[in-house]
């Protein structure tokens, strides 16, 4: 394949799954990548029943299909911020039922001993021991964030209690098959903006600003591609 953006491409059929009936293309997009990543330590893991309290560390791409995908399973939801800025879309949009500021020293200590799992998908380093610290006995702390440095803790953080941390990344064709079908039955979409071809290089723009919520998605099939590929010199295919 010569052009990422090209009409046609045929993978082996081992790497295809199957768009379910009822969800538009442009909400498939960003579950094959952030919904996916999410479900697939959840199952995995032994947390998908009903009744956990589970934590969203990081309220992004990944983390607001966190919120979601959770909700869905019948779980008490937290998200954890640094700052009280996303509060609002947290709660009132995505349906998180409480939301805790990792700066607040107090709150954080009110919630110590509370959740059953932590899916965290902050992608710059932090320290882990806090948030180990919300964990109850036999509680995991997901890491989902791409971090080049290393991460510490002290080993009685997770010794007391026996807390683990691992992590996961993406997940299997068939796992990304049963989270469409999931989202179909529960309802669930990802809050994306689509966006035409020439739009591409300002949405690069505003992700390095951070001014997306939560996915871009390009309409490769609505944009004139042969007009703009043209009008650069570039082929169309």
């Amino acid at each position: 394949m010569s052009n990422p953006f090209c009409f046609f491409f045929f993978p082996a059929c081992r790497f295809v799954v199957k768009i379910p009936a009822g969800m538009a293309p442009e909400q498939a997009a960003p579950l094959l990548c952030a919904g996916v990543t999410v479900y697939s330590p959840l199952k995995r893991l032994g947390l998908a029943a009903p009744g956990l309290r589970g934590g969203i560390l990081g309220l992004g791409g990944v983390g607001h299909m966190g919120v979601k995908v959770a909700k869905a399973m019948g779980h008490h939801v937290t998200v954890i911020s640094s700052s009280s800025r996303k509060r609002a879309e947290a709660m009132d949009e995505l349906g998180a039922d409480a939301y805790l500021v990792s700066s607040d020293a107090e709150a954080m200590a009110a919630a110590a001993d509370s959740l059953d799992y932590i899916i965290d998908t902050v992608p710059v380093h932090h320290p882990l021991e806090p948030y180990l610290a919300l964990l109850r006995l036999d509680g995991k702390h997901v890491l989902l964030g791409v971090v080049g440095e290393p991460l510490s803790f002290v080993s009685p953080m997770v010794m007391l209690g026996r807390k683990s941390v691992t992590g996961s990344f993406i997940g299997s064709v068939d796992e990304t098959a049963e989270l469409l079908r999931f989202c179909v039955d529960k309802g669930l979409t990802s809050q994306i903006e689509v966006v035409k071809m020439g739009y591409v290089n300002e949405a690069l723009e505003r992700l390095e600003r951070n001014d997306v919520r939560y996915r871009f998605v390009v309409d490769v099939a609505g944009s004139n591609i042969e007009e703009q590929a043209a009008a650069a010199g570039a082929p169309a295919n």
